[in-house]
């Protein structure tokens, strides 16, 4: 079978109708070849992996999500440890929860894994559902997440839809159509849904087939097309074009901020605030974060700003967003009115500010830079 050759009747219909033709036609064939190529060429060795316990795979799906394997690696091994067990991360105070995820970043999920943990504690009886609807209902859990643990644990046949699930899928099936319009990923989706095993438990082998294949074959740049086990059944390979899928014109729009952040020191400990329930860093500890010099100078007062030593930029790089961050340290003695006077205005900024021992720094939650910035 050539790669266009049983796609010729669906060319005058429209593209979801040439779509679903192709998928339709590839079928039987897609998900066999991946469920032994896995099998054999596979991702094997990595912890999550080591049995399909439901609470391993979600801490895992949670975590991987814009986050490399190697970053995460690490990090699922020590929850693991303080965590060994859903009852334990639902015990677990928040806190606790997003000093153990300092610097994996993107810390609404550490908020809605801890959430989540407590849904399936109070509401399901510390088990995880078994099917990817009620998975989705889940704090933190969308429908990838759910189906790739409705997948590996309970071998339903649903299909993830991740980052690399479009691009592999939307290349072997030739979808050209531009994935931030919704219909069109919709349609990418219910084609994912036609190329699935028959079996269900090809299920767990089909879905890491499908992470694999798009994490070290099927890559965004520069794709290994000739060692891919759907090398002869791709569309994109055939047109000899496959970086140009998947289609997504909206690209994201990126804005800057610029901060002042006051590094204030008293004896071994440094003052900390906690930062609103919602936005960037939500939840975790920080220094206080000030807009400009006249807001710096109103706030510690003209005593005080002489003493001010200004520290070089540091560029935080989020996502959305390219954060600039300007330390201005300032050593205040451990007593005396006028260090009272200092701490009451800060009080008044942010009542949950506190010193906190560096010594101590490693049981609370701070965004990455900052901890870098008080360890090195």
């Amino acid at each position: 079978m050539t790669v266009l050759q049983d796609d010729r009747a669906a060319l005058s219909a429209g593209p979801e109708d040439a779509l679903l033709a192709r998928a339709r036609d590839r079928k039987p064939v897609l998900s066999a070849r991946l469920v032994a190529w896995q099998k054999q060429e596979g991702r094997h060795h990595l912890p999550w992996q080591q049995g399909r316990e439901p609470y391993r795979v979600w801490l895992s799906e949670i975590m991987l999500q814009q986050t490399q394997v190697s970053t995460v690696m690490g990090y699922f091994q020590r929850f693991l440890q303080r965590f060994p067990d859903v009852h334990a991360l639902a015990a677990a105070p928040l806190d606790d929860v997003l000093a153990l995820w300092s610097g994996l970043g993107y810390y609404s999920r550490a908020r809605n894994l801890h959430r989540c943990a407590q849904v399936v504690v109070t509401e399901h009886g510390g088990v995880f559902p078994g099917r990817a609807d009620v998975l989705s209902t889940l704090p933190g859990i969308g429908p990838s997440t759910a189906a790739a643990i409705a997948a590996f644990c309970f071998s339903e046949r649903v299909s993830i839809m991740d980052g690399n699930v479009r691009r592999v899928l939307s290349r072997v099936l030739g979808w050209g159509q531009d994935l931030s319009v919704k219909a069109h990923e919709r349609s990418l989706s219910a084609a994912a849904e036609v190329v699935l095993p028959v079996h269900g438990g090809d299920m767990p082998s089909y879905t890491q087939g499908l992470m694999d294949l798009g994490a070290t074959l099927c890559t965004l740049r520069k794709p290994a097309c000739l060692t891919c086990p759907w090398s002869d059944l791709c569309v994109a390979r055939e047109e000899g074009r496959p970086e140009v899928y998947p289609v997504k014109s909206r690209k994201l729009k990126r804005s800057q901020r610029d901060h002042i952040w006051l590094w204030l020191t008293r004896g071994d400990a440094v003052w900390l605030e906690q930062m609103p329930d919602k936005g960037v860093w939500a939840g975790l500890w920080t220094l206080p974060l000030i807009p400009d010099d006249a807001a710096m100078t109103e706030l510690v007062g003209p005593s005080w700003s002489a003493q001010l030593e200004r520290l070089p930029r540091i560029k935080h790089v989020l996502t959305h967003l390219d954060w600039w961050l300007t330390p201005v340290r300032l050593h205040v003695p451990e007593q005396g009115p006028s260090v009272q006077s200092l701490v009451e205005r800060l009080h008044a900024v942010n009542l949950s500010g506190r010193w906190v021992p560096l010594a101590d720094l490693s049981n609370w939650g701070l965004p990455a830079p900052l901890r870098r910035l008080l360890q090195g």
